[in-house]
């Protein structure tokens, strides 16, 4: 099959951030503590803010993320900042990785890595647009022309969030200087210098700096670009954009004392041909569920399952979990992968306890299905348990009768007290969560359902009653209750239902709660209670909650989803009307005209698979659309602009062949790049989007980025489409989950062939066939993964993908 020429070329980075050791500053020598968080930046820009851990000189953090990088990325670091509610915050110390680095690391960076001090002449950004060449000949003296047109994205050194850059060009010992443009990071000089060629040694580079004028202290260093003079007197002529690098690093005196970060970083090139390449693989991948099974052993999936890694089993199983649920079989595949784990568990109360692929790929499909229903189940209590701030613990060894407070004005808590109130506490939270639970059987989504009512059933079938009456709850629980309400209670960052984690005093109060509803997941009260006593006086609940789980899932697996729409229809339905909403402060602007006085508004917005629209409130009826294909761009917004850093644009075409602006206000950056990637994502396909724009408003008859004062300029910057955060909601792909499930089965090749003894003549019937199949089809993948690197040699323009994790 040739190859199409728009295949998709992905880099993706996983970035998981763990823990920091030590952090010292100045600050901290002075304090004792520091409430540290971390900032990841892309090339100086800022895509990600992990939560503030207070009082602590060890931050843990435990975040992961997977971020679609832009073609031009070539850095990832890692600053790590000492929050301050009163000035400006501290910077501790950074983590800087070049592309190059992760890229000659093909299985990822996993280890400590010291903080080194940010040096404000190395934090450089932005490119500059030249114009070299070299004229005269003969008796003409040559001349080295240099014409600096105008510059983009440079650093912000001022407080105003901008800067006032001049050009500073050297060449043989002479310095020529532009004129300074005033508050600009988009700044345009068109400029000309020269410098006599004849007298200059043969090797001498051209120097290009950017600098930042001040008027009281001194200049603040932007970058730098040097030029070859040879190369450029053979080409007698070059242009273009050039990225501003940073001078020399300078040496460190704080070098090893500011502490250490805990990365686990890997970069990897994705290659996503078009589908046509990947229908026999996933053809032959159906055939191993469902009822294509004819009764014959899922011979492929047995061997994926075999062969299968600890290490990548859960990215495996998200992979597949994905490829199934757009074919409409994740119902089907998760049944193949029950029964076999049924015919390899010996021991009941063993039974989905360990990290299989089915229980990773259960894991995967209830978040990507159930996470909209964990929001509403859990969402509301979380609230609660934020807002109230209780203090709660039962354990007599741990009481802080200081931290209790007291009854009085004089009187502490006794120790008694303070377990007889939290015990009440936790009750009134269980019986909630647990009324929350029963009720939440009206609106659990189908896909979920089928897939429990399945499980139950092989369950039943292998365990039967009277001997095994419970186990047949407890495969269901192991998952619902033990994989994913406790995670989800015990860290409801990690599951978006809060923005921040948990302080010491909530977390405490979340862990006794997750133990709880693991207690009653278990149906056993007495073991566990006799491993920790101290949670006897939570006893009745508990079992009343285990007769009430019970009931739940009874009415769980007796659904009748005959009628229902089709699994995919549902999915579709679920996870695919809703992208993301949420209340955001608006402010609307017609053709880029000048902005009202009016201040941003608070309105509810809601993106979906074809709209966005936005209202007062989140029931009442939406009545501003603009219509996702007619989005021109959606772009960040200067912070200068309303003082904020944290503004976005959305430019939309009207009827009338006009344009419309809306501006995003978000509270953080989190949430200003999570809007960002899913406007970005929803918007993926559209052929009608501009190149440039402005990242400024127009105010005062000029633009506040670049000062042009032309309405209709085309803009500045570039856009930028590749930046992306991948989330558990984001829209199936097909061609990217097949390119990772050949990935991985091409790497295991040699391990499937040793499974089945390394000779072909061994193999009888159906599993010679799917062996003998998927070699084949994992042939001509790699044929033409082959041909495509032969061209991508020839195009170096190639997207990125990032994955994070803390």
């Amino acid at each position: 099959m040739p190859i199409h020429p728009s295949a998709v070329f992905p880099w993706m980075l996983f970035m998981n951030f763990t823990e920091c050791v030590n952090p010292l500053s100045d600050f901290l020598c002075r304090t004792g503590s520091s409430d540290p968080y971390c900032i990841v930046r892309i090339d100086n820009e800022a895509i990600i803010r992990t939560a503030t851990i207070w009082k602590t000189l060890s931050p843990f953090w435990g975040e992961e993320y997977n971020v679609h990088l832009p073609p031009s990325f070539h850095t990832v670091s890692f600053h790590v900042l000492d929050e301050d509610s009163l000035s400006r915050d501290d910077v501790i110390g950074k983590v800087s990785i070049s592309k190059e680095v992760l890229a000659a690391n093909p299985q990822g960076l996993d280890g400590w890595m010291n903080l080194t001090e940010v040096d404000p002449d190395e934090e450089v950004q932005g490119e500059i647009h030249l114009q070299m060449s070299v004229v005269g000949d003969g008796d003409i003296p040559k001349i080295l022309r240099c014409q600096v047109l105008e510059a983009r994205d440079l650093a912000k050194k001022d407080r105003n969030g901008a800067s006032d850059p001049f050009v500073r060009v050297r060449y043989n010992g002479k310095t020529q200087e532009s004129a300074v443009i005033k508050k600009s990071c988009y700044p345009r000089w068109n400029e000309c210098f020269e410098f006599e060629l004849d007298d200059a040694p043969p090797d001498t580079p051209l120097s290009v700096e950017l600098w930042d004028w001040d008027l009281v202290s001194k200049n603040d260093f932007l970058g730098k670009v040097l030029f070859n003079i040879n190369r450029l007197q053979s080409a007698q002529q070059e242009e273009g954009w050039f990225r501003l690098v940073p001078d020399k690093p300078k040496h460190s005196q704080h070098e090893g004392t500011l502490g250490s970060l805990r990365l686990q970083l890997r970069l990897r090139d994705e290659t996503v041909l078009p589908s046509g390449h990947y229908h026999p693989l996933t053809s032959l991948l159906c055939q191993s569920v469902g009822p294509n099974l004819n009764g014959n052993s899922p011979d492929l999936i047995m061997l994926i399952d075999e062969t299968t890694t600890a290490e990548s089993r859960q990215e495996v199983a998200s992979n597949l979990v994905k490829l199934y649920l757009g074919q409409g079989l994740a119902k089907d595949f998760l049944d193949v992968l029950f029964k076999l784990e049924l015919d390899k568990t010996s021991e009941p109360n063993t039974l989905f306890r360990s990290n299989s692929l089915a229980s990773k790929s259960m894991e995967s499909f209830l978040k990507v299905a159930g996470m909209q229903y964990l929001h509403r189940l859990l969402g509301p209590l979380i609230n609660r348990i934020f807002e109230e701030k209780k203090y709660v613990e039962l354990d007599p060894n741990k009481v802080e009768l200081k931290e209790a407070g007291c009854t009085g004005l004089h009187r502490v808590h006794t120790e008694a007290e303070v377990i007889q109130q939290s015990t009440s506490l936790l009750q009134s939270y269980l019986s909630e969560l647990l009324h929350a639970i029963v009720q939440s059987a009206s609106y659990c989504p189908v896909a979920l359902c089928q897939a429990f009512q399945q499980l139950y059933r092989r369950v039943s079938k292998r365990y039967p009653e009277p001997e095994y009456r419970k186990v047949k709850f407890i495969a269901v629980t192991s998952f619902l209750c033990l994989r994913f309400f406790s995670p989800a209670i015990m860290s409801p960052k990690l599951f978006h239902l809060r923005e921040k984690h948990a302080d010491a005093r909530t977390s405490r109060t979340l862990l006794l709660l997750a133990k709880a509803i693991q207690i009653i997941g278990n149906l056993d009260t007495l073991n566990c209670c006799s491993k920790e006593p101290w949670m006897v006086p939570l006893q009745p609940v508990i079992q009343l909650g285990i007769t009430q789980l019970k009931d739940f899932i009874s009415k769980l697996v007796s659904c009748d989803n005959s009628e229902d729409l089709c699994l995919q229809e549902r999915m579709s339905l679920q996870c695919g009307s809703m992208e993301k909403e949420g209340f955001v402060l608006l402010h609307r602007t017609k053709d880029k005209s000048m902005l009202m006085t009016s201040p941003f508004k608070k309105y509810y917005v809601t993106l979906s698979k074809d709209t966005l629209s936005y209202a007062r409130t989140q029931h009442s009826k939406k009545t501003s659309f603009i219509s996702l294909p007619r989005i021109l761009a959606v772009e960040k917004v200067e912070e200068k602009s309303f003082g904020s850093a944290n503004v976005m644009q959305i430019i939309s075409s009207q009827d009338n062949g006009q344009m419309e602006t809306l501006y995003l206000d978000c509270k953080s950056v989190n949430e200003l790049n999570q809007w960002l990637s899913a406007l970005r994502k929803a918007c993926s396909h559209n052929t009608d989007t501009m190149s440039c724009y402005h990242p400024g408003i127009y105010k005062g008859e000029r633009w506040s980025c670049c000062h042009q004062k032309e309405k209709a300029d085309p803009g500045c910057d570039k856009t930028k489409h590749g930046v992306t955060l991948q989330e558990w909601s984001d829209p199936l792909d097909p061609d990217l989950e097949s390119q990772l499930i050949y990935r991985h089965l091409n790497g295991v090749r040699p391990a499937i062939w040793y499974k089945q003894g390394g000779d072909r003549e061994a193999l009888e019937g159906d599993k010679l066939d799917v062996v003998k199949r998927l070699f084949s089809v994992l042939q001509d993948l790699q044929d033409s993964h082959t041909a495509v690197e032969e061209e991508e040699k020839r195009s170096k323009n190639k997207n990125f993908l990032l994955e994070l994790q803390t």
